[in-house]
């Protein structure tokens, strides 16, 4: 049986930076990010995330587009990327499709497949990009420990 949930996120404030190509570029994007966050005093909470606005079955990896996410507290205002590529935005309440995945990033896609049959199964379709939130830091944790928040947003079909 598939651990997945229906839920609604809470309204939160990210600062984002857009992203293009390998997925490898993550661990330097949310140094970027993270360095922006603190020089422009802002205090991050809750854990970084990434959206994807392209599928890996369907698109090559060095054409690919997400943005990673820092939650910030407060209440920034919503800002377009500066020169940096670092903006700031509001994200509305969701209803999304939840899967909790424990492992290393690179066995991620069985997880994500079984989440979209499940969503199909209980009467769901999907209304936006997949999402991840990360709440291991590689740089503690090995890789078989690491924890992903999958996070799809859905409507009644």
């Amino acid at each position: 049986m598939l651990d997945a949930t229906v839920k609604q996120t809470e309204p939160t404030t990210v600062a984002f930076l857009g992203m293009h190509g390998p997925y490898a570029q993550t661990p330097a994007g949310m140094g970027q990010l993270y360095a922006w966050v603190s020089a422009h005093g802002f205090i991050p909470v809750g854990m970084p995330a990434a959206a994807y606005f392209t599928m890996p079955e369907t698109t090559p990896e060095e054409e690919a587009v997400w943005e990673i996410r820092a939650p910030i507290a407060g209440d920034a205002e919503e800002m377009a990327p500066d020169e940096s590529g670092v903006g700031i935005k509001l994200l509305a309440p969701t209803t999304v499709a939840s899967l909790m995945h424990k492992g290393p990033y690179s066995s991620i896609a069985p997880a994500y497949a079984a989440l979209f049959r499940w969503i199909a199964e209980q009467g769901y379709s999907i209304s936006g990009p997949p999402e991840e939130h990360f709440y291991s830091d590689p740089a503690e944790v090995p890789p078989e420990e690491y924890l992903t928040e999958i996070r799809v947003p859905v409507e009644k079909a």
